[in-house]
């Protein structure tokens, strides 16, 4: 998931600008937690990270101080749901490739079909954070089963609890997981299946090359 959005994105994509934010945020609070313990590695540590201009050091920075922005409600919730239904695909392909094929998810309108949304607000998606999520080349939320589905496809079901609002909302919803394998070609600069010929890129990956070009 990181070294798509990283490597695959264009430079100041918001996908790829967020997950560095991120991975700033989660390295400045894991120097501050063991700093008290290893002071001096902690600050070498501190010292040499590019982007802080900070020179009184790790100690005079004060201690971690995560911005409530980080506490969304619902995300937490959808990012295991997601994480459930990834490890029952995984599970159903055990030894295989997961970018070789492309996941249907099935799930009743309600509140788990509405997390779900929130990662996934198209339809079908090869770069959305659910298909990230799922390890897929191509993924599809749908909130009821396909009318034809091919016979070599894996259907995997599963269930999942949520608990919003400290346990006052809770719903246990059901959700089913169809695998199946992707009919199209392995893009040369994203490795994902999303390609119509083994030697053109993918539609994103053609945008974001685009992109680079008219930016030098």
């Amino acid at each position: 998931l990181l070294s798509c959005r990283l490597y695959c994105e264009e430079a100041k994509d918001p996908k790829r600008r967020s997950c560095q934010t991120v991975l700033a945020e989660a390295l400045d609070i894991i120097i501050r937690s063991f700093a008290p313990i290893l002071p001096h590695l902690a600050e070498e540590v501190f010292q040499y990270i590019p982007y802080k201009r900070d020179s009184e050091g790790v100690f005079r920075t004060g201690w971690i101080n995560a911005s409530s922005a980080w506490k969304k409600p619902g995300i937490e919730e959808a990012i295991e749901g997601a994480c459930a239904m990834r490890d029952s695909f995984l599970g159903s392909i055990s030894g295989k490739n997961a970018l070789e094929y492309e996941v249907i998810i099935v799930i009743e309108p309600g509140l788990l079909f509405e997390l779900m949304e929130a990662l996934q607000a198209e339809e079908t998606s090869s770069v959305s954070q659910l298909n990230e999520i799922m390890m897929a080349s191509q993924t599809t939320l749908l909130s009821e089963l396909p009318k034809e589905i091919p016979s070599d496809a894996n259907i995997i079901k599963g269930t999942f609890l949520i608990n919003l609002e400290g346990g006052d909302i809770c719903e246990q919803s059901s959700y089913k997981v169809i695998a199946q394998p992707i009919a199209k070609a392995k893009c040369p600069r994203c490795r994902r299946y999303t390609a119509e010929s083994s030697s053109t890129p993918c539609p994103r990956c053609l945008q974001v090359l685009a992109v680079g070009k008219g930016s030098t």
